[in-house]
């Protein structure tokens, strides 16, 4: 039958929920030399302010940082070096237009190893406005505060 997929994250970007409305989600390959790959795999790795930009037709994520392999030494890359997301050139063209629309932009969403391969989860998204950020956190309280009263009531 099929193989069974193995996915483990490595960085999750929570801030790109709490400033963006999510429309789509893609996943891209993630370019990488092996001492990042190495050091991915033991979780050194942050997108909380990086960015994807498409220039000449390929797809670059800007700011993450990869922390340098420590047994590394001579073969460690530039930590915050471009690097380059791997999709496939109708999908890159399919972005390239939404995001030349006013308000979208390319966020990464989260890094995570599918099958030994580094992945990344490209995010359409469009900003929220002050008011859209303070209504999602009223929800959140709301939330947590029925979660806590129920907790009570079941104890």
């Amino acid at each position: 039958m099929g193989a069974k997929e193995t996915q483990r994250l490595i960085a999750n970007n929570k801030k790109a929920y709490h400033d963006y409305f999510i429309e789509e989600t893609y996943e891209a390959g993630l370019a990488l030399h092996g001492t990042e790959v190495k050091s991915m795999r033991m979780g050194k790795c942050s997108i909380k302010e990086s960015f994807i930009r498409i220039e000449g037709g390929e797809m670059y994520v800007h700011g993450m940082h990869v922390s340098p392999y420590e047994k590394g030494n001579i073969f460690n890359k530039d930590p915050l070096r471009v690097k380059k997301l791997l999709l496939h050139k109708y999908e890159i063209r399919k972005l390239a237009g939404k995001t030349a629309e006013k308000g979208y932009t390319l966020v990464p969403l989260k890094v995570y190893f599918k099958d030994g391969r580094a992945k990344v989860e490209v995010g359409l998204a469009r900003g929220k406005k002050l008011y859209d950020k303070r209504q999602d956190l009223a929800k959140k309280d709301q939330r947590r505060e029925a979660e806590k009263d129920f907790k009570i009531r079941n104890l």
